[in-house]
Protein backbone atom coordinates (compact mmCIF):
# COMPACT_ATOMS: atom_id res chain seq x y z
CA UNK A 1 0.00 0.00 0.00
CA UNK A 2 1.37 3.43 -0.93
CA UNK A 3 1.21 6.27 1.54
CA UNK A 4 1.48 10.02 1.13
CA UNK A 5 2.85 12.36 3.75
CA UNK A 6 0.76 15.56 3.88
CA UNK A 7 1.45 18.77 5.75
CA UNK A 8 -0.14 22.18 5.30
CA UNK A 9 -0.79 25.31 7.31
CA UNK A 10 -4.03 27.26 7.13
CA UNK A 11 -3.87 30.68 8.82
CA UNK A 12 -3.60 29.95 12.52
CA UNK A 13 -4.23 26.20 12.17
CA UNK A 14 -1.30 23.84 11.78
CA UNK A 15 -2.06 20.55 10.10
CA UNK A 16 0.07 17.81 11.64
CA UNK A 17 2.16 15.67 9.33
CA UNK A 18 0.16 12.54 8.75
CA UNK A 19 0.69 9.38 6.77
CA UNK A 20 -2.52 8.95 4.80
CA UNK A 21 -3.32 6.06 2.52
CA UNK A 22 -4.18 7.24 -0.95
CA UNK A 23 -6.81 4.52 -0.90
CA UNK A 24 -8.82 6.57 1.62
CA UNK A 25 -10.56 8.49 -1.12
CA UNK A 26 -13.03 11.22 -0.07
CA UNK A 27 -16.35 10.87 -1.89
CA UNK A 28 -17.99 14.11 -2.95
CA UNK A 29 -21.56 14.44 -1.68
CA UNK A 30 -20.93 12.19 1.33
CA UNK A 31 -20.88 12.93 5.05
CA UNK A 32 -17.74 12.72 7.20
CA UNK A 33 -16.58 13.85 10.60
CA UNK A 34 -14.50 16.98 9.90
CA UNK A 35 -12.30 18.97 12.26
CA UNK A 36 -13.12 22.68 12.47
CA UNK A 37 -10.57 25.45 13.04
CA UNK A 38 -11.26 25.39 16.78
CA UNK A 39 -10.27 21.71 16.95
CA UNK A 40 -13.80 20.34 17.43
CA UNK A 41 -15.21 17.61 15.17
CA UNK A 42 -18.56 17.95 13.41
CA UNK A 43 -20.55 16.16 10.74
CA UNK A 44 -20.05 17.79 7.35
CA UNK A 45 -20.96 17.19 3.73
CA UNK A 46 -18.07 17.24 1.24
CA UNK A 47 -19.24 19.30 -1.73
CA UNK A 48 -16.24 20.03 -3.97
CA UNK A 49 -12.46 19.71 -4.20
CA UNK A 50 -9.61 21.80 -5.62
CA UNK A 51 -5.87 22.33 -5.43
CA UNK A 52 -4.93 25.25 -3.21
CA UNK A 53 -2.77 27.57 -5.36
CA UNK A 54 -0.70 28.61 -2.34
CA UNK A 55 -0.06 25.30 -0.55
CA UNK A 56 -0.48 23.00 -3.59
CA UNK A 57 -2.54 20.80 -1.26
CA UNK A 58 -5.78 19.16 -2.36
CA UNK A 59 -8.62 20.78 -0.44
CA UNK A 60 -12.25 19.80 0.05
CA UNK A 61 -15.14 22.21 0.43
CA UNK A 62 -17.36 21.16 3.34
CA UNK A 63 -20.69 22.26 4.79
CA UNK A 64 -21.10 21.58 8.50
CA UNK A 65 -24.52 20.15 9.31
CA UNK A 66 -26.71 22.46 11.43
CA UNK A 67 -24.36 25.41 10.91
CA UNK A 68 -24.96 28.56 8.88
CA UNK A 69 -23.45 28.37 5.40
CA UNK A 70 -21.05 31.18 6.26
CA UNK A 71 -19.14 28.53 8.25
CA UNK A 72 -18.52 26.46 5.09
CA UNK A 73 -14.81 26.19 4.33
CA UNK A 74 -12.04 24.49 2.38
CA UNK A 75 -10.12 21.89 4.42
CA UNK A 76 -7.17 19.58 3.75
CA UNK A 77 -7.43 15.81 3.96
CA UNK A 78 -5.96 15.45 7.49
CA UNK A 79 -9.02 17.26 8.86
CA UNK A 80 -11.40 14.69 7.37
CA UNK A 81 -11.88 11.41 9.25
CA UNK A 82 -11.82 8.81 6.48
CA UNK A 83 -10.93 5.91 8.77
CA UNK A 84 -14.48 4.57 8.84
CA UNK A 85 -15.54 5.72 5.41
CA UNK A 86 -18.43 8.12 4.78
CA UNK A 87 -21.23 8.27 7.35
CA UNK A 88 -24.61 7.09 6.10
CA UNK A 89 -27.06 9.82 5.13
CA UNK A 90 -29.80 8.16 7.16
CA UNK A 91 -28.44 9.35 10.50
CA UNK A 92 -30.66 12.00 12.06
CA UNK A 93 -29.29 15.15 13.67
CA UNK A 94 -31.48 14.67 16.73
CA UNK A 95 -29.93 11.24 17.35
CA UNK A 96 -26.37 12.51 17.06
CA UNK A 97 -24.28 12.05 20.17
CA UNK A 98 -22.35 15.19 21.08
CA UNK A 99 -19.65 15.80 23.62
CA UNK A 100 -21.03 18.44 25.98
CA UNK A 101 -19.19 19.53 29.15
CA UNK A 102 -17.23 16.29 29.08
CA UNK A 103 -20.43 14.19 29.09
CA UNK A 104 -22.31 12.47 26.27
CA UNK A 105 -25.84 13.76 25.82
CA UNK A 106 -28.46 13.30 23.15
CA UNK A 107 -29.60 16.48 21.49
CA UNK A 108 -33.21 17.14 22.36
CA UNK A 109 -35.56 19.05 20.07
CA UNK A 110 -35.67 21.93 22.53
CA UNK A 111 -31.88 22.09 22.79
CA UNK A 112 -31.57 22.02 19.01
CA UNK A 113 -34.14 24.83 18.68
CA UNK A 114 -32.19 26.98 21.13
CA UNK A 115 -28.95 26.20 19.28
CA UNK A 116 -30.55 27.21 15.96
CA UNK A 117 -31.83 30.51 17.39
CA UNK A 118 -28.48 31.45 18.93
CA UNK A 119 -26.46 30.53 15.83
CA UNK A 120 -29.08 31.79 13.33
CA UNK A 121 -29.42 28.42 11.64
CA UNK A 122 -31.94 28.70 8.84
CA UNK A 123 -34.94 26.40 8.66
CA UNK A 124 -34.69 23.06 6.93
CA UNK A 125 -36.56 22.58 3.65
CA UNK A 126 -39.14 20.45 5.47
CA UNK A 127 -39.96 23.37 7.76
CA UNK A 128 -40.65 25.76 4.84
CA UNK A 129 -43.70 26.14 2.67
CA UNK A 130 -43.32 24.46 -0.78
CA UNK A 131 -42.67 27.68 -2.72
CA UNK A 132 -40.05 28.96 -0.29
CA UNK A 133 -38.39 25.54 -0.16
CA UNK A 134 -38.14 25.41 -3.97
CA UNK A 135 -36.58 28.88 -4.12
CA UNK A 136 -34.15 28.02 -1.33
CA UNK A 137 -33.07 24.83 -3.07
CA UNK A 138 -32.43 26.71 -6.31
CA UNK A 139 -30.52 29.44 -4.46
CA UNK A 140 -28.41 26.91 -2.58
CA UNK A 141 -27.55 25.02 -5.78
CA UNK A 142 -26.39 28.19 -7.52
CA UNK A 143 -24.33 29.48 -4.59
CA UNK A 144 -23.20 26.26 -2.95
CA UNK A 145 -19.42 26.58 -3.29
CA UNK A 146 -17.50 29.62 -2.03
CA UNK A 147 -14.26 29.72 -4.00
CA UNK A 148 -13.01 33.10 -2.77
CA UNK A 149 -11.63 32.45 0.72
CA UNK A 150 -10.73 36.00 1.63
CA UNK A 151 -10.24 39.51 0.33
CA UNK A 152 -7.79 42.29 1.02
CA UNK A 153 -9.40 45.74 1.16
CA UNK A 154 -7.65 48.73 2.65
CA UNK A 155 -5.78 47.69 5.81
CA UNK A 156 -7.96 44.59 6.35
CA UNK A 157 -7.77 41.00 5.20
CA UNK A 158 -11.27 39.57 5.60
CA UNK A 159 -12.62 36.02 5.40
CA UNK A 160 -15.42 35.72 2.84
CA UNK A 161 -18.69 34.27 4.14
CA UNK A 162 -20.59 33.34 0.99
CA UNK A 163 -20.35 32.82 -2.77
CA UNK A 164 -20.31 35.95 -4.96
CA UNK A 165 -20.72 35.88 -8.77
CA UNK A 166 -17.51 37.62 -9.76
CA UNK A 167 -16.44 36.93 -13.39
CA UNK A 168 -15.09 33.38 -13.64
CA UNK A 169 -11.42 34.33 -13.91
CA UNK A 170 -11.80 36.18 -10.61
CA UNK A 171 -14.58 34.19 -8.95
CA UNK A 172 -12.45 31.05 -8.50
CA UNK A 173 -9.42 32.82 -7.10
CA UNK A 174 -8.24 31.89 -3.61
CA UNK A 175 -7.92 35.58 -2.69
CA UNK A 176 -8.97 38.91 -4.24
CA UNK A 177 -7.45 42.34 -3.71
CA UNK A 178 -9.99 45.19 -3.78
CA UNK A 179 -9.33 48.93 -3.87
CA UNK A 180 -11.23 50.48 -0.98
CA UNK A 181 -11.85 53.69 -2.93
CA UNK A 182 -12.97 52.63 -6.43
CA UNK A 183 -13.77 48.96 -5.50
CA UNK A 184 -11.85 47.60 -8.51
CA UNK A 185 -11.02 43.94 -7.86
CA UNK A 186 -7.75 42.25 -8.80
CA UNK A 187 -6.33 38.71 -8.80
CA UNK A 188 -2.71 39.48 -7.94
CA UNK A 189 -1.01 41.47 -5.19
CA UNK A 190 1.44 43.03 -7.66
CA UNK A 191 -1.44 44.33 -9.78
CA UNK A 192 -3.05 45.69 -6.63
CA UNK A 193 0.16 47.49 -5.62
CA UNK A 194 0.45 49.12 -9.05
CA UNK A 195 -3.20 50.15 -8.91
CA UNK A 196 -2.74 51.87 -5.54
CA UNK A 197 0.08 53.94 -7.06
CA UNK A 198 -2.12 55.16 -9.93
CA UNK A 199 -5.67 55.28 -8.50
CA UNK A 200 -6.71 58.88 -7.91
CA UNK A 201 -9.99 58.12 -6.12
CA UNK A 202 -10.02 58.85 -2.39
CA UNK A 203 -13.76 58.66 -1.80
CA UNK A 204 -16.85 57.03 -3.32
CA UNK A 205 -18.23 58.68 -6.46
CA UNK A 206 -21.41 60.70 -6.23
CA UNK A 207 -22.38 63.42 -3.79
CA UNK A 208 -21.44 63.73 -0.14
CA UNK A 209 -24.72 64.33 1.69
CA UNK A 210 -23.62 64.00 5.31
CA UNK A 211 -20.45 64.79 7.22
CA UNK A 212 -20.04 65.03 10.96
CA UNK A 213 -16.69 64.52 12.63
CA UNK A 214 -15.12 61.47 10.94
CA UNK A 215 -18.35 60.00 9.51
CA UNK A 216 -19.40 60.75 5.97
CA UNK A 217 -22.21 59.44 3.72
CA UNK A 218 -22.20 59.57 -0.08
CA UNK A 219 -25.23 59.16 -2.34
CA UNK A 220 -24.24 57.19 -5.44
CA UNK A 221 -26.68 56.90 -8.35
CA UNK A 222 -26.67 53.45 -9.98
CA UNK A 223 -27.28 55.04 -13.39
CA UNK A 224 -24.39 57.50 -13.13
CA UNK A 225 -21.81 55.18 -11.55
CA UNK A 226 -22.76 51.74 -12.79
CA UNK A 227 -19.37 50.00 -12.46
CA UNK A 228 -18.80 51.23 -8.89
CA UNK A 229 -22.27 50.12 -7.82
CA UNK A 230 -21.89 46.70 -9.46
CA UNK A 231 -18.56 46.25 -7.70
CA UNK A 232 -20.19 47.28 -4.43
CA UNK A 233 -22.90 44.63 -4.89
CA UNK A 234 -20.33 41.93 -5.69
CA UNK A 235 -18.39 42.88 -2.57
CA UNK A 236 -21.56 42.82 -0.45
CA UNK A 237 -22.55 39.36 -1.72
CA UNK A 238 -19.41 37.91 -0.09
CA UNK A 239 -21.09 38.66 3.25
CA UNK A 240 -24.81 38.36 2.43
CA UNK A 241 -26.38 34.99 1.67
CA UNK A 242 -29.60 36.10 0.01
CA UNK A 243 -28.56 39.16 -1.97
CA UNK A 244 -29.84 38.97 -5.57
CA UNK A 245 -28.99 42.42 -6.98
CA UNK A 246 -25.61 42.37 -8.71
CA UNK A 247 -25.71 44.00 -12.13
CA UNK A 248 -29.09 45.74 -12.57
CA UNK A 249 -28.12 48.74 -10.48
CA UNK A 250 -29.67 51.60 -12.49
CA UNK A 251 -33.01 51.64 -10.60
CA UNK A 252 -31.22 52.07 -7.24
CA UNK A 253 -29.51 54.69 -5.15
CA UNK A 254 -26.64 53.61 -2.91
CA UNK A 255 -25.76 55.35 0.35
CA UNK A 256 -22.14 54.59 1.25
CA UNK A 257 -20.95 55.20 4.82
CA UNK A 258 -17.26 56.00 5.26
CA UNK A 259 -14.75 56.85 7.98
CA UNK A 260 -12.66 59.87 7.03
CA UNK A 261 -8.97 60.48 7.76
CA UNK A 262 -6.05 62.18 6.01
CA UNK A 263 -5.74 59.33 3.51
CA UNK A 264 -9.35 59.51 2.34
CA UNK A 265 -12.83 58.09 2.94
CA UNK A 266 -12.68 54.42 3.96
CA UNK A 267 -15.79 52.37 3.20
CA UNK A 268 -17.58 51.04 6.28
CA UNK A 269 -20.89 49.86 4.83
CA UNK A 270 -23.86 50.93 2.77
CA UNK A 271 -27.54 50.57 2.09
CA UNK A 272 -29.43 50.74 -1.17
CA UNK A 273 -32.97 51.76 -2.00
CA UNK A 274 -35.15 51.88 -5.07
CA UNK A 275 -35.57 55.26 -6.74
CA UNK A 276 -39.26 54.48 -7.19
CA UNK A 277 -40.71 51.98 -4.74
CA UNK A 278 -44.40 51.07 -5.13
CA UNK A 279 -44.33 49.68 -1.58
CA UNK A 280 -42.65 52.77 -0.07
CA UNK A 281 -39.56 50.77 0.85
CA UNK A 282 -36.82 53.06 2.14
CA UNK A 283 -34.17 50.35 2.18
CA UNK A 284 -33.48 47.39 -0.12
CA UNK A 285 -30.16 46.00 1.08
CA UNK A 286 -27.84 46.85 3.97
CA UNK A 287 -24.33 45.76 4.91
CA UNK A 288 -21.67 46.70 7.42
CA UNK A 289 -18.31 45.20 6.49
CA UNK A 290 -17.12 42.63 9.09
CA UNK A 291 -14.23 44.70 10.57
CA UNK A 292 -16.71 47.45 11.45
CA UNK A 293 -19.55 45.32 12.81
CA UNK A 294 -20.76 45.61 16.43
CA UNK A 295 -19.86 49.30 16.51
CA UNK A 296 -23.29 50.80 15.85
CA UNK A 297 -22.86 51.40 12.12
CA UNK A 298 -25.77 49.14 11.13
CA UNK A 299 -28.28 51.08 13.23
CA UNK A 300 -26.74 54.31 11.98
CA UNK A 301 -27.51 53.24 8.40
CA UNK A 302 -31.06 52.24 9.40
CA UNK A 303 -31.56 55.62 11.10
CA UNK A 304 -30.18 57.40 8.02
CA UNK A 305 -32.76 55.69 5.79
CA UNK A 306 -35.50 57.10 8.03
CA UNK A 307 -34.00 60.58 8.03
CA UNK A 308 -34.25 60.52 4.23
CA UNK A 309 -37.90 59.44 4.54
CA UNK A 310 -38.57 62.36 6.91
CA UNK A 311 -37.09 64.80 4.41
CA UNK A 312 -39.27 63.24 1.70
CA UNK A 313 -42.31 63.69 3.94
CA UNK A 314 -43.34 60.05 3.80
CA UNK A 315 -43.24 56.84 5.81
CA UNK A 316 -40.96 53.97 4.87
CA UNK A 317 -40.11 50.40 5.66
CA UNK A 318 -37.33 47.96 4.66
CA UNK A 319 -37.94 45.38 1.95
CA UNK A 320 -39.47 42.20 3.28
CA UNK A 321 -38.83 39.52 4.26
CA UNK A 322 -36.10 40.49 6.70
CA UNK A 323 -33.45 38.02 7.78
CA UNK A 324 -33.43 36.92 11.42
CA UNK A 325 -30.60 39.33 12.17
CA UNK A 326 -32.39 42.06 10.21
CA UNK A 327 -35.52 41.60 12.29
CA UNK A 328 -33.53 41.93 15.50
CA UNK A 329 -31.75 45.09 14.30
CA UNK A 330 -34.92 46.79 13.07
CA UNK A 331 -37.01 45.79 16.08
CA UNK A 332 -34.33 47.20 18.37
CA UNK A 333 -34.15 50.46 16.37
CA UNK A 334 -37.93 50.89 16.15
CA UNK A 335 -38.28 50.19 19.87
CA UNK A 336 -35.72 52.82 20.82
CA UNK A 337 -37.26 55.47 18.55
CA UNK A 338 -40.81 54.86 19.78
CA UNK A 339 -39.82 54.65 23.46
CA UNK A 340 -37.87 57.90 23.12
CA UNK A 341 -40.89 59.64 21.57
CA UNK A 342 -43.26 58.29 24.23
CA UNK A 343 -40.89 59.35 27.01
CA UNK A 344 -40.75 62.93 25.76
CA UNK A 345 -44.39 63.34 24.74
CA UNK A 346 -47.08 64.60 27.10
CA UNK A 347 -50.74 63.72 26.78
CA UNK A 348 -52.40 61.31 24.39
CA UNK A 349 -50.52 60.02 21.37
CA UNK A 350 -51.82 57.78 18.58
CA UNK A 351 -50.12 55.37 16.21
CA UNK A 352 -50.76 57.92 13.47
CA UNK A 353 -48.91 60.55 15.54
CA UNK A 354 -45.97 58.20 16.12
CA UNK A 355 -45.79 57.46 12.39
CA UNK A 356 -45.78 61.14 11.48
CA UNK A 357 -42.95 61.87 13.96
CA UNK A 358 -40.78 58.86 13.07
CA UNK A 359 -41.63 58.02 9.42
CA UNK A 360 -42.10 54.40 10.57
CA UNK A 361 -45.13 52.67 9.03
CA UNK A 362 -48.28 51.88 11.02
CA UNK A 363 -47.70 48.13 10.68
CA UNK A 364 -44.10 48.34 11.94
CA UNK A 365 -45.18 50.53 14.87
CA UNK A 366 -48.04 48.21 15.80
CA UNK A 367 -45.83 45.12 15.67
CA UNK A 368 -43.14 46.80 17.78
CA UNK A 369 -45.58 48.06 20.43
CA UNK A 370 -47.20 44.63 20.60
CA UNK A 371 -43.79 43.10 21.30
CA UNK A 372 -43.33 45.70 24.06
CA UNK A 373 -46.80 44.91 25.44
CA UNK A 374 -47.83 48.54 24.92
CA UNK A 375 -50.82 48.21 22.62
CA UNK A 376 -54.23 46.57 22.82
CA UNK A 377 -56.88 45.86 20.20
CA UNK A 378 -60.19 47.45 21.25
CA UNK A 379 -63.36 48.01 19.20
CA UNK A 380 -61.66 47.38 15.88
CA UNK A 381 -58.56 49.49 16.42
CA UNK A 382 -55.19 49.40 18.18
CA UNK A 383 -54.98 51.55 21.30
CA UNK A 384 -51.67 52.51 22.90
CA UNK A 385 -51.63 51.54 26.60
CA UNK A 386 -48.50 52.89 28.27
CA UNK A 387 -47.32 54.38 31.54
CA UNK A 388 -44.15 56.41 32.22
CA UNK A 389 -42.95 53.59 34.49
CA UNK A 390 -43.32 50.98 31.72
CA UNK A 391 -41.42 53.20 29.27
CA UNK A 392 -38.66 53.74 31.82
CA UNK A 393 -38.34 50.01 32.51
CA UNK A 394 -37.98 49.22 28.81
CA UNK A 395 -35.41 51.99 28.27
CA UNK A 396 -33.22 50.51 31.02
CA UNK A 397 -32.88 47.36 28.94
CA UNK A 398 -29.62 47.03 26.98
CA UNK A 399 -31.68 45.99 23.96
CA UNK A 400 -33.46 49.36 23.77
CA UNK A 401 -30.79 51.78 24.95
CA UNK A 402 -29.68 54.73 22.88
CA UNK A 403 -27.60 53.62 19.85
CA UNK A 404 -23.85 54.18 19.92
CA UNK A 405 -24.10 56.36 16.82
CA UNK A 406 -27.00 58.63 15.89
CA UNK A 407 -27.71 60.74 12.82
CA UNK A 408 -27.62 64.50 13.41
CA UNK A 409 -30.21 66.01 11.03
CA UNK A 410 -28.42 69.39 11.16
CA UNK A 411 -25.55 67.89 9.18
CA UNK A 412 -27.69 66.48 6.36
CA UNK A 413 -27.12 68.07 2.95
CA UNK A 414 -29.86 66.40 1.00
CA UNK A 415 -33.32 67.10 -0.33
CA UNK A 416 -35.73 65.03 -2.44
CA UNK A 417 -35.42 65.33 -6.24
CA UNK A 418 -36.77 68.59 -7.69
CA UNK A 419 -36.44 70.33 -4.32
CA UNK A 420 -33.75 72.79 -3.36
CA UNK A 421 -31.00 71.18 -1.26
CA UNK A 422 -31.03 72.16 2.40
CA UNK A 423 -27.96 73.73 3.92
CA UNK A 424 -25.95 71.95 6.57
CA UNK A 425 -23.66 72.97 9.39
CA UNK A 426 -20.11 73.60 8.31
CA UNK A 427 -17.60 70.94 9.11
Amino acid sequence: MKNARICCTIRGFKEEQTDISIENVVTLGSLYQVQRMDGSWHMAEVIQKRENPETKCTEYYVHYKDFNRRMDEWVCLPRIDTSKGPVEEGQKELETILELDGRERKVTRNLKRKHDEINHVQKSFDEMDPTTAALEKEHEALTKVKYIDRIVIGKYEIDAWYFSPYPEEYGKQHKLWICEYCLKYMRFEATYARHLDTCTARQPPGKEIYRKATLSVFEVNGSDHKIYCQNLCLLAKLFLDHKTLYFDVEPFLFYVLTEVDKQGCHIVGYFSKEKESPDNNNLACILTLPPYQRNGYGKFLIAFSYELSKLEGCVGSPEKPLSDLGKLSYRSYWSWVLLDILKNTEGMVSIKDLSAMSSITHDDITGTLQALNMVKYWKGQHIICVTPKLVEEHMKSAEYRRPKLTVDPDYMRWSPPNKRPRSAKKH
